[in-house]
């Protein structure tokens, strides 16, 4: 009878290719980060379904843009949403904004992209609130283009407020309140609410992309609603269009700009200067 020679899994390493990674292991543990990596690549053939952080990636660490992110919802935390920020926070804040709006900028056509703007879609929990722009001389103003939006003729006198949101003219404190905005690319619809002792406070409306600006949304407010813990909805929606009335029928009264965007945080600015801080996970930040 012949026997015949089970073949090896190609999958799976012989005892040669062990002793061989051994080796090299052992090699890296020696050598520099660069000739490391180099011999580092020598294992990807032998890792389908693992991937073995390199000597790399303990020596180096995160990248720069994940550790300033970090940072950045650290120094926020415990300022109620801004609200108890000195302009010391302040100004470190935008420093780190500005880095990661610099060095991980969003795609110029993100609101075009149906790609690039799910990231945009869902759920997001506003965690902090501060002006774009400090009265100081060593800080970088922000200079947004085409602020007006032609002839939407948006509002743009900037408007200092800390810890709160401003839609459509209704300014609303965010300190130490769940706040919630989500945005439905598809449908074109942007929702804010704000918890409230007595419910909730919401406000809402209509989005559509910037003419020059492919990453600002120019929103049409439509919805205002002041829900008690009763069960009672006041419904102020209806003061929005006659503001679009007074303005010759124009809706368009606000915008928000997405500068920062990845899979767990968005950071945005809108035409009164205000800038925004918003994660996936509501408890990313500590109130």
């Amino acid at each position: 009878m012949i026997r015949r020679r089970q073949k090896q899994d190609p999958r799976v390493p012989t005892t040669t290719m062990k002793w061989t990674m051994a080796l090299l292991l052992v090699a890296c543990l020696h050598l520099s980060p660069v000739e490391s990596l180099q011999i580092g690549k020598l294992f990807e053939r032998f890792q389908p379904k693992v991937t073995i952080p390199t000597v790399v990636d303990r020596v180096l660490g995160p990248s720069p843009v994940a550790q300033t992110k970090q940072e950045l919802l650290a120094v926020i935390s415990n300022t109620g949403n801004g609200k108890d920020a000195d302009l010391e926070t302040q100004k470190n804040v935008l420093q780190l904004v500005r880095y990661l709006e610099t060095n991980a900028p969003v795609p110029k056509n993100l609101l075009e992209d149906p790609v690039a703007s799910k990231a945009l879609d869902g759920v997001f929990y506003l965690q902090y609130t501060q002006p774009s722009d400090l009265d100081t001389d060593d800080m970088e103003e922000w200079n947004p283009e085409n602020s007006s939006e032609g002839d939407s003729n948006i509002d743009t006198r900037k408007v200092n407020i800390k810890g709160s949101v401003r839609a459509g003219g209704l300014n609303v404190d965010t300190s130490n309140r769940v706040t919630t905005q989500t945005i439905d690319v598809a449908n074109q619809r942007v929702l804010n609410n704000v918890e409230q002792d007595f419910g909730f406070i919401t406000v809402g409306g209509s989005f559509r992309v910037s003419d020059t600006v492919k990453t600002r949304a120019v929103v049409a407010f439509d919805t205002a609603d002041i829900k008690f813990n009763s069960g009672f909805v006041l419904s102020l929606g209806f003061l929005f269009s006659i503001i679009a009335a007074f303005r010759g029928g124009i809706k368009d009264n606000g915008w928000l700009e997405t500068t920062f965007l990845d899979d767990d945080m968005r950071i945005g600015r809108g035409n009164k200067g205000s800038l925004f801080i918003l994660t996936r996970d509501k408890d990313a930040v500590q109130p």
